[in-house]
């Protein structure tokens, strides 16, 4: 059950999101990774991780350049499940390290790439790297 409340939380987060996009920047182009939270059938997970055999992709991209960044990703957390602690370090997690990770990668291939935690905080991420 805790599963299901983890997800609608979240779920009801990127659809926050969508619709300030939408709202805001009706030209943007983005697009969110529904994948990590569908139940998919045995056959279907492994179809899956043969076309993405990376873990830790972020829920969402935002296909717009700018000055210093090709486009930004964000991987969406709720304010309740924060991946730090309160002295601002990464929690001890494997999944958190292999999102914070992949965070790295596509920080160093030229992308802005963020943990946006809560909609407050996701919407001052897009909007400072939109209006940069």
């Amino acid at each position: 059950m805790r599963r299901i409340l983890k997800y609608n939380s979240e779920h009801n987060l990127y659809e926050q999101i969508a619709r300030y996009l939408q709202l805001q920047y009706p030209d943007v182009i983005y697009r969110f990774d529904l994948a990590s939270d569908l139940k998919l059938t045995p056959g279907q997970a492994a179809k899956h991780k043969r076309l993405h055999p990376t873990r830790g992709y972020p829920d969402l991209f935002i296909a717009e350049s700018s000055s210093k960044d090709h486009g930004l990703y964000l991987e969406i957390k709720t304010e309740s499940n924060s991946p730090y602690k309160k002295d601002g370090t990464l929690k001890k997690d494997k999944h958190l390290e292999e999102q914070a990770k992949m965070l790295e990668r596509l920080r160093a291939r030229g992308y802005r790439a963020e943990f946006g935690i809560g909609l407050e905080n996701c919407k001052k991420i897009i909007d400072e790297y939109l209006r940069s």
